[in-house]
């Protein structure tokens, strides 16, 4: 008789165990970021100047005029992996979901500013030019790539194909993207300025893992004991369903354009889990009284991994993939028109007069401001 997830398991396995330590990787971002904003000055050169609350933000700004310019450059991570390994087992490629997976991680960063995204680039590196030449995979990450584009509403300009063998592994392939938007007219800016107490926080769901957590989810499969075949749900494998593309939000947030509606800040929950929350550098008590249903995996991942509420929600999206904070009464309305779009939303809490951290009451987790440290 197999054993059960449950009896295969040793301890807790944290996000560290899986390798990534964001102790060891915030303080080079932080330092990065000085002396980034040491270059601001630069951009005067060119009759231009920064939108400096951009610093530290999920995409930076800059003034040109009569507009704002957006960009964004973001990696996939290991997701691919994955998508590898699933393919060595069921015999199909699952690069097209991979692609969006890509192109998500740049555009839902882009559009936290309020931008819309204009431009896309690629950056598709292989261990070697063999990589390119398996037809299958190329065309489906081509086919997904143009998909998501599609879904975006943004022009695929071009983009850098190198085989670097030595520096990527052989039979693997390191994916990227970078975005452009313009922020026109210049009410659609969106950096934290209007935030304050008795703004709602409406949360967009996430589809599954998105693209953040994939090193503890491959690191947990060594415990399993149908490896990426392991059941998470009735019919649904772990691999299949870590998989799940990640959902693209621009049509959501062109939408709340449309309808008149600005957020006074959004974040996307990405790496660091609903810790992204806290992203904004100003103080505040963030409530949230409701929370979305969590997909079956990001379940699964909890229970075989051991891990307490609070380590889940501070690596995993754990079913929320946005955060819009907008006017109280804009909120219901936020959800509908996130809902129209085909993506479930929910108002989830707000935000009040008090020190930063965030409070999830239904879990009684707590936040503070020492838990993310991004700037």
């Amino acid at each position: 008789m197999n054993a059960t997830p449950s009896e295969t398991g040793q301890g807790t396995l944290s996000y560290e165990q899986a390798g990534v330590n964001y102790d060891l990787i915030d303080p080079l971002k932080v330092s990065a970021q000085r002396a980034a904003a040491a270059t601001a000055t630069l951009l005067s050169r060119h009759g231009f100047s920064e939108v400096a609350a951009s610093r530290g933000e999920s995409a930076y700004v800059v003034d040109v005029g009569p507009f704002y310019i957006a960009s964004i450059v973001e990696c996939l991570g290991s997701k691919a992996l994955v998508a590898d390994e699933m393919a060595a087992l069921t015999g199909r490629s699952w690069y097209d979901g991979i692609a969006q997976d890509t192109i998500a991680m740049a555009v839902n960063d882009l559009i936290t500013v309020g931008a819309t995204p204009l431009v896309v680039q690629a950056y598709w590196a292989a261990g070697g030019s063999d990589w390119f030449g398996d037809a299958e995979r190329a065309q489906a990450l081509v086919a997904g790539w143009k998909r998501a584009c599609e879904v975006c509403g943004v022009a695929w300009g071009g983009g850098e194909t190198p085989a670097l063998a030595g520096i990527v592994e052989g039979g693997r392939i390191d994916l990227a993207a970078s975005c452009t938007g313009l922020i026109n007219p210049k009410q659609r800016l969106s950096v934290g300025e209007r935030l304050a107490p008795g703004d709602a926080i409406v949360l967009l769901d996430s589809s599954g893992i998105h693209a953040n957590g994939l090193s503890l989810a491959r690191k947990l499969v060594e415990r399993l004991p149908n490896g990426w075949l392991t059941e998470v749900a009735p019919g649904l494998g772990y691999g299949a369903a870590l998989l799940a593309p990640t959902t693209l939000y621009s049509p959501v947030t062109e939408a709340l354009w449309q309808a008149g509606i600005v957020p006074h800040y959004c974040a996307n929950i990405t790496g660091h889990g609903w810790r992204k929350l806290l992203r904004h550098p100003g103080a505040f008590t963030y409530r949230i009284d409701t929370l979305p249903p969590v997909p079956p995996v990001l379940s699964f991942i909890q229970r075989e991994a051991k891990q307490d509420d609070r380590e889940a929600y501070s690596t995993l999206n754990m079913g929320a993939g946005f955060a819009l904070f907008v006017a109280a009464d804009d909120a219901a309305r936020c959800v509908e028109i996130a809902q129209a779009q085909g993506i479930d939303a929910r108002v989830a809490g707000r935000i009040e007069a008090g020190p930063k951290r965030l409070l999830i009451e239904p879990l009684g987790i707590t936040f503070g401001d020492e838990d993310l440290q991004l700037r």
